[in-house]
């Protein structure tokens, strides 16, 4: 195929650059109407021309199988490896306590009453309870804790930096169209892998959700160089990834619906039909592996599944409302503090120190928790305590209310709380401020860590703590017009188990700023369908309020905070500026071109060392700056370094060509023609462009540069980091934070 392949290397950009989708796609397809040309030819170029139509749907096939499986495996080990840090089983020391107890017991799992399970005091010999089990428990606790966060942060430090943090924020911006080499590369899957299991096992407070999200996105880019139609193509490339990223969240939730709109909402940049139904596909898939591996070992293929089925009564809209507005109080402290707290550590010399910063985190975080059992436990079983509802088999404080049950399926009655209840919520309060705090100073630390659980454990708190008030209220002031009707029964009318769903969904989305994936990745992760509204309301008051206290969503506060160039398609330019007033360079100034047919070998190569653009404008001459076309730094690199290597004659006084044939016939040979690297259609704007216009053409286009001209003359370029410049300086923020090209 003619074009850009005659050349090794063309088309590939380099490290902290932004890719061109414009070029990208048309090169994609131009090689398509290659293929469907040469079908006719034989039968081997039939089949390949098949391949070429399901490479994507088998690519996407098999990220979704690997992540599955990827996700089965860190499952497994994380809640092995957490239940480390308490006893071991042994018989069979690879059962984590659950399934040792079930191995004992054969149908129902009782931790209190497990005689399979040696808790570490009963391992050296001791009693299970009493004080000196306490302090034994309590120190085996913190030094499994540390020994896992030690482990997950030099393996980070060590072997792939990239490794650490959510990833969620660089794959928002990769997938805008930026690169970042080894981002996605296999060192920094497998420590990813490695290092989410040992820092989730630590106790620190993090989830493994977001980082769920860079795995799957790293097997999307390792596997999509088996199939050259996306290996070779950034653009194309991107597809797969924005399916990846659904997956990730698919298994990370068993919510794949959620998953394929959290990729559309929240990751994905460009986004065609197509690559939505490869992402349903993809997350299909990885929720099916996931479930035939079973990690949560229950027949729910969903993380927090909640039995209760009740209706919600209309006048609770009230406090669910209440709890979004909470939520959203809670995410915009989170975000400012964290964002606050992670500058100090940018531009301080405890930025120096990654894995001593982790250790001390792990012990506070563990000298703290221990003591109280709501931050002692794992994150994910505290939050399906807090949205169970309480039952006959619940012996938690938080269910100690004064209740007869007479059978096991008869309806719960309405009680009043006992002082277990009341216990629980302080302990509970106590809960919500340490887990606050220690969320603030841990994400961001140089292990992988997510987000996602640590906001949802927040929310179920709130929300729990309001739902036992509101019952309480039920249960003593039944007279109340707004009780009367519904809570007149016997049974109880009010759920604090729904409460706490809606608190967790709050605060989530005030931290992400999600709304439509939010709530599908709610209902999908409890089961609760009927609750779909409930949801809903908090998610608004939740985004409207944390938009109202602080524009940005955490991701987007730590894109801000890296200086990646992104452009944010929710964000309004507004400003009355135009093109003239933005390009590059300004009025009084030269521009650097390349003439069409009258530069030699030598001026190209002395241009491109005083010069570090990224492309070049050519014009017809430099007198006139009519504009010809635009050409890449990296092509003519490439070109020349080429043709020096394969052709003969080729000396610095060699005249550099790209126009067509006539001009080749008019030039002194050996001349060397460029006119194959040479982008004869670039994206132009007159100087009068209002910028409104040239910032939704970034958007929308994701271009890389445009050019500015005046009746078909050249007078500058924009690029890419120039916008988003003029955009910060509009907003009255620092210009010189977009660090990148």
């Amino acid at each position: 195929m003619s074009g850009d392949d005659d050349i090794p290397g063309i088309g590939q950009y380099d490290d902290f650059h932004t890719i061109d989708w414009q070029r990208d796609i048309a090169r994609d397809r131009m090689r398509h109407r290659y293929i469907v040309k040469k079908r006719q030819d034989s039968l081997w170029d039939l089949i390949k021309g098949a391949h070429d139509a399901w490479s994507g749907w088998v690519c996407v096939l098999l990220v979704g199988v690997c992540t599955g499986i990827v996700a089965g495996v860190i499952d497994i080990g994380a809640s092995w490896m957490t239940d480390l840090k308490f006893g071991i089983c042994p018989q069979a020391f690879w059962l984590n306590r659950e399934q040792c107890c079930w191995s004992d017991t054969d149908t129902t799992f009782d931790t209190g009453n497990c005689s399979q399970w040696l808790t570490w005091p009963q391992v050296l010999g001791g009693a299970r309870e009493g004080p000196g089990a306490y302090i034994i428990s309590y120190l085996f606790y913190i030094v499994w804790a540390l020994v896992f966060a030690a482990l997950s942060a030099s393996l980070v430090r060590m072997f792939a930096p990239y490794a650490c943090g959510s990833g969620i924020p660089e794959i928002k911006t990769i997938l805008s169209g930026f690169i970042i080499r080894g981002y996605l590369g296999k060192w920094t899957l497998i420590i990813k892998v490695v290092g989410l299991i040992l820092s989730v096992s630590s106790g620190l407070s993090l989830g493994k959700e977001g980082p769920m999200v860079h795995i799957a996105s790293c097997l999307g880019n390792i596997l999509s160089y088996l199939f050259p139609k996306y290996g070779r193509n950034e653009a194309k490339k991107r597809e797969i990834l924005s399916a990846a990223a659904a997956a990730g969240v698919s298994v990370a939730f068993g919510a794949p619906i959620g998953g394929v709109l959290f990729s559309l909402e929240e990751v994905s940049y460009y986004f065609p039909l197509k690559t939505l139904w490869r992402s349903f596909f993809c997350a299909l898939i990885a929720a099916f592996i996931l479930r035939s591996i079973n990690p949560f070992g229950n027949e729910h293929s969903v993380l927090f599944f909640v039995e209760y089925n009740k209706p919600w009564i209309f006048f609770e809209l009230i406090p669910f409302v209440g709890l979004g507005i909470i939520g959203g109080c809670i995410a915009t402290i989170f975000i400012k503090a964290n964002i606050y707290w992670c500058r100090y550590r940018k531009y301080s010399k405890l930025g120096q120190y990654p894995v001593t910063e982790v250790l001390v985190v792990t012990l506070v975080t563990a000298v703290i928790a221990y003591p109280n059992p709501y931050t002692r436990m794992n994150t994910s079983e505290l939050i399906y305590l807090l949205f169970n509802q309480c039952g006959i088999s619940n012996s938690d404080p938080v269910c100690d209310y004064n209740r007869n049950f007479t059978d096991v399926n008869s309806a719960i009655e309405k009680a009043a709380a006992g002082p277990g209840v009341y216990r629980a919520i302080w302990l509970l309060v106590l809960a919500l401020v340490l887990k606050l705090v220690m969320t603030i100073f841990t994400f961001g630390i140089k292990v992988p860590c997510g987000l996602f659980i640590p906001s949802l454990a927040l929310g179920a708190i709130a929300g729990r703590i309001v739902g036992i008030g509101v019952e309480q209220l039920a249960y003593n002031y039944p007279k109340i017009w707004l009780f009367s009707g519904e809570c007149s029964t016997g049974d109880d009318c009010i759920t604090p188990g729904l409460y706490a769903m809606v608190g967790a969904a709050a605060v989530l989305g005030g931290v992400t700023r999600m709304t439509v994936s939010l709530v599908v990745i709610m209902f999908e992760l409890t089961g609760g369908v009927r609750y779909i509204v409930p949801l809903m309301a908090a998610a608004m008051a939740s985004k409207w309020v944390g938009d109202a206290l602080g524009r940005q969503g955490i991701y987007d506060a730590h894109i801000a905070l890296n200086g990646y160039p992104f452009l944010d398609s929710k964000d309004e330019f507004q400003h009355t500026s135009l093109a003239a007033d933005v390009m590059q360079p300004k009025r009084n100034e030269t521009l650097a071109v390349i003439t069409q047919d009258s530069m030699t070998v030598d001026d190209v190569e002395t241009l491109l060392k005083e010069t570090e653009h990224n492309g070049y404008p050519v014009v017809v001459s430099k007198e006139s700056q009519y504009l010809v076309g635009f050409v890449l730094r990296r092509d003519l690199n490439l070109a020349i370094a080429n043709a020096r290597r394969t052709m003969e004659g080729i000396t610095g006084q060699t005249v550099v060509i790209f126009a067509g044939t006539t001009h080749q016939q008019l030039a002194p040979p050996p001349c060397l023609m460029l006119n194959r690297i040479l982008d004869m259609a670039p994206i132009t704007v007159t100087d009068q462009t209002p910028m409104e216009t040239v910032v939704d053409m970034f958007r929308k286009l994701g271009l890389r540069q445009t050019l500015v001209t005046h009746n078909g003359r050249l007078l500058g370029v924009i690029t890419k980091k120039d916008v988003l410049r003029h955009v910060k300086q509009m907003d009255n923020e620092d210009p010189s934070s977009v660090l990148f090209n």
